[in-house]
């Protein structure tokens, strides 16, 4: 039964003679299996990677829930699972991890991936469809009935690459949003794409105390033509960018002429906006709206105000519990050590409270 496909890798990827991976290379992995994943499976499967190895917590792991509706052919697996497993096992034999034998519980087909002989992922199938009980947010209602959904924008990337990388062990689908003609900004946001996160460009505007300006920014009294050519310009920086936020912006974003300047540019460049909502007085929005741009905007508080673990995981629980309420939540953080290592603890929370992570793509109208 698809002994030639399935089987425990070969010579290929026999168990490494060296010591076992770091739990930071794991998650690494496991964004990769999620991309892999997702890429092969039916339009109305779910996949979900969740953290669970620590460096310091023995026989941690990390996880892969994968459900989608498929039917087997007598003793075979059905085409659709095939596909996933195929993927898992390309994205397992490059990075030298072997095959446990499969086993099966109900309609899940379950098999765990082992380095150096210490189980690095457990990978669910299961063939029953999407768990509605875990997909939908309690008391989610409407004519859809839509699960409840959570896009997080991590801000100010683009300096830091052992910031991005930290990000990048993160196997959630984050959105990146860079700052553009920085050092590193080209490099990460090749690199984003390249890892499957989505890439935003970070577009400097004038705040009212003009403190931390950027070299370059959006600015009151701008011609047309001038935020054209700025908008191009940071976008060369920062390819592949298919949205944009406001970097700082309190006096940009509360300039209508301005806003109803930039909307245009985004529009002809198929860009969709969200308002980071830096001010009360933002117009930012509404004008996306007015021109055609599609747009959303940050509706919880920014999740690192107070740069420490515990204010960072109380901010991340309350934005969980935001999209829960509401339907959707748009939240941003920034990509400090503190935000990045809480995002880490609490984001597994969220499929427990019927909260499913998205890009910011999926949340802008």
């Amino acid at each position: 039964m698809l002994a030639s496909i399935l089987a425990v890798c070969g010579a290929g990827c026999k168990t490494a003679k060296h010591r076992p991976l770091r739990a930071e290379d794991i998650h690494h992995i496991t964004h990769e299996f999620v991309v892999a994943a997702n890429s092969v499976v039916p339009p109305s499967a779910e996949v979900h990677g969740e953290v669970g190895a620590f460096d310091k917590v023995a026989n941690s792991a990390d996880r892969l829930e994968i459900h989608m509706q498929a039917k087997r052919e007598g003793n075979a697996y059905p085409p659709a699972a095939v596909k996933v497993m195929q993927a898992l096992r390309s994205i397992a034999t490059t990075h030298g991890l072997t095959q446990d034998p499969l086993t099966e519980t109900g309609d899940a087909i379950i098999f765990n991936y082992r380095h150096a002989g210490v189980i690095t992922h457990t990978i669910h199938i299961h063939l029953g469809g999407v768990d509605e009980s875990h997909e939908r947010a309690p008391g989610a209602t409407g004519a859809n009935n839509r699960v409840s959904r959570l896009a997080i924008i991590l801000d100010d990337v683009g300096n830091d690459r052992a910031a991005a990388e930290a990000i990048f062990a993160l196997p959630y689908p984050l959105t990146v949003s860079i700052l553009p003609n920085h050092a590193h900004s080209t490099e990460i946001a090749n690199q984003a794409q390249r890892r499957g996160y989505q890439v935003m460009l970070h577009l400097p505007m004038q705040s009212v105390g003009k403190e931390h300006a950027e070299a370059q920014e959006l600015h009151a009294n701008m011609p047309a033509a001038a935020v054209s050519k700025l908008v191009g310009g940071f976008l060369e920086s920062v390819p592949g960018a298919v949205g944009v936020n406001n970097h700082q912006g309190s006096e940009s974003t509360a300039d209508p002429k301005l806003m109803a300047e930039l909307m245009p540019v985004l529009r002809e460049r198929k860009l969709f906006y969200v308002d980071s909502r830096t001010s009360a007085a933002t117009v930012a929005y509404n004008t996306a709206q007015r021109l055609g741009v599609r747009a959303g905007f940050r509706n919880v508080p920014f999740l690192d105000d107070v740069a420490e673990v515990a204010a960072v995981r109380k901010q991340i629980q309350a934005a969980i519990a935001g999209a829960a309420k509401k339907s959707e939540a748009i939240a941003i953080g920034h990509a400090h050590r503190s935000t990045l290592e809480a995002l880490a603890e609490t984001l597994p929370q969220a499929k427990a409270q019927g909260v499913k992570l998205v890009f910011a793509s999926e949340l802008v109208e």
